[in-house]
């Protein structure tokens, strides 16, 4: 009988990734990255080629938001690690889970600056800043730690990306015992402590007007959200991770409006406001500080977070769902009338309409052709481009993990390659992706990864407004002189042709409507370019 090979590192590190569970990683193969790739055939896990390794971080983390899962990426030592820091910076400001896993120079070499190919001074210190942790695995027997250690933080912390990178020498030499089957899942946030529960009641049974805040710390607590909102008549608003959590037509349904001056009048006469798995930073809210004069009660898993910009008056610490039930559990089961409150959030809604600038109005336009279209079960990935920011409130997703955005650390380049990993998150979904002429430049060349490894309606909208708007609107708004903003842009229609797109260019918002949904009636990457001067 043939004896059995022994595995090295790379091919036990595979198999203990498959092992938790993970069925899809992006990369490119690199010379450093070899021994990982050895261990691919017959793991199971399917290897996304992608153009760019920025493009792999973006497409982690789209799977990421779209499947509730950590996104997973194999980077090369040095080029590959700081190409893709900007989407784990992203994923970082975001809380999403990732798992970065990388080579790095011959344990000998290591901090010796003796010139290896790829070679960094410091390779754990670049991604320290932008992951819940950063470690090198300095032998084979460090993996399943490591390994076990990441997905405590997916599991039972603020989900954050995990760097692990892994000298050559340890990827190639023979382990001594075979841990790939070692798994260790410890899931679990816990509940907050019964008598900070108790005062949280206390103060919401008497609030004369509450509201609630969610985020993305929330995205599994909708029914306990709903309920909640509806026990104490109390509007509920979420931040741009949190979109979907109730339903459009919930009559509570305050939507993503905290960055609108609507909201923010709001929310200022709230007496008490229950903010749930939420940052509750600026860039959630378009300003430094939200007008809260009540007191404000917090659930999150990050303690760091109750005395932050924000000190609250109850810090609950815990997981969403758990807390919300045992809110519920200890409030009266007695709704409240909520007549004013729903007359409050119409207001709010008919405020939001009729207040729109002309180019808001001209989004809105566009986000209703898209609204009529949309598959019910679609998600939306968006670039950082105006007619995101103006859908990021206006727009009504139906459900959460349905609008992806980058929020926090606001990259360009962010929505193409974030809504083709989404693709490979939920196969199923019907994804439309909404970019900016300046945007998709940065990652334009990932096409080629959607149209090889797509065979379901992904299509992308390009609003092409010849510029880098939102920033020329900035200059002319402080009275600077427009510099940098007024690019050459390619032939967009030609470019998408190249890449084996079909490619639509309306002419007009009806054109618009019928070209979105033939493309998420056909089984591949549509590219329509929509012009300025054709959404009027």
């Amino acid at each position: 009988m043939q004896e059995m090979k022994t595995l090295t590192g790379g091919q036990a590190l595979v198999r203990l990734l498959a092992n938790y569970g993970v069925d899809t990683v992006f990369g490119i193969p690199g010379v450093h990255t070899l021994e990982l790739y050895r261990g691919l055939p017959g793991s199971g896990i399917r290897h996304v080629l992608t153009r760019h390794e920025q493009g792999a971080g973006f497409m982690a983390d789209g799977y990421a938001r779209v499947s509730g899962k950590p996104g997973v990426c194999f980077l090369i030592t040095g080029p590959g690690v700081t190409n893709a820091a900007t989407a784990i910076g992203q994923a970082y400001a975001d809380s999403i889970p990732m798992l970065v896993i990388s080579s790095v120079n011959h344990t000998a070499s290591l901090g010796k600056g003796w010139g290896c190919l790829h070679e960094t001074q410091d390779q754990r210190a670049m991604t320290a800043p932008i992951t819940a942790f950063s470690a090198v695995a300095l032998t084979a027997e460090d993996l399943p730690e490591l390994v076990a250690r990441a997905f405590a933080v997916f599991d039972s912390e603020r989900p954050r990306p995990v760097h692990i990178s892994v000298p050559l020498d340890v990827l190639a030499a023979p382990v001594a015992r075979d841990w790939s089957n070692e798994v260790v899942r410890r899931p679990g946030r816990g509940l907050a402590n019964a008598a900070a529960l108790q005062q949280a009641v206390a103060k919401l049974q008497g609030a004369r007007r509450p509201m609630l805040i969610a985020g993305g710390g929330a995205l599994q607590a909708g029914a306990a959200l709903q309920a909640l909102s509806e026990r104490l008549a109390a509007p509920l608003f979420t931040s741009v991770a949190g979109k979907g959590l109730l339903p459009p037509e919930a009559p509570l349904n305050a939507g993503s409006t905290l960055c609108v001056e609507p909201g923010w009048q709001l929310i200022a006469q709230a007496d008490v406001v229950l903010a749930v798995g939420t940052e509750m930073a600026d860039t959630d809210y378009w300003r430094e500080r939200l007008p809260l004069s009540g007191e404000l009660i917090r659930i999150d898993i990050d303690p760091r977070k109750f005395n932050d910009f924000y000190p609250c008056a109850v810090a609950l610490h815990g997981d969403a769902c758990e807390t919300l039930d045992a809110l519920l559990a200890r409030l009266p089961a007695q709704q409240r009338d909520a007549t004013a409150a729903v007359q409050a959030v119409a207001a709010l809604r008919a405020a939001i309409r009729q207040g729109h600038a002309p180019l808001q109005a001209i989004h809105q336009a566009i986000l209703e052709r898209i609204a009529a279209v949309l598959p019910a079960d679609a998600f939306i990935s968006t670039d950082m481009t105006q007619l995101a920011y103006t859908g990021n409130y206006a727009f009504a997703s139906r459900a959460p993990r349905s609008w992806l955005h980058p929020t926090g650390y606001g990259t360009l380049g962010y929505g193409l390659p974030a809504g083709i990993g989404a693709k490979f998150g939920a196969p199923a979904r019907p994804g439309l992706v909404l970019v900016g002429d300046g945007g998709f430049l940065y990652t334009a060349q990932e096409l080629a990864t959607a149209v090889e490894e797509l065979d379901s309606p992904l299509v992308v909208l390009l609003w092409n407004n010849d510029a880098l708007g939102q920033i020329r609107d900035d200059m002319l708004g402080l009275d600077i002189e427009p510099v940098g903003v007024l690019p050459r842009n390619p032939d967009f229609a030609g470019l998408g042709r190249a890449f084996g797109c079909t490619v639509k260019q309306p002419q007009s918002l009806d054109e618009l409507e019928g070209d979105l949904r033939a493309g998420f009636g056909h089984p591949g990457v549509t590219l329509i370019e929509l012009k300025h001067a054709c959404a009027r």
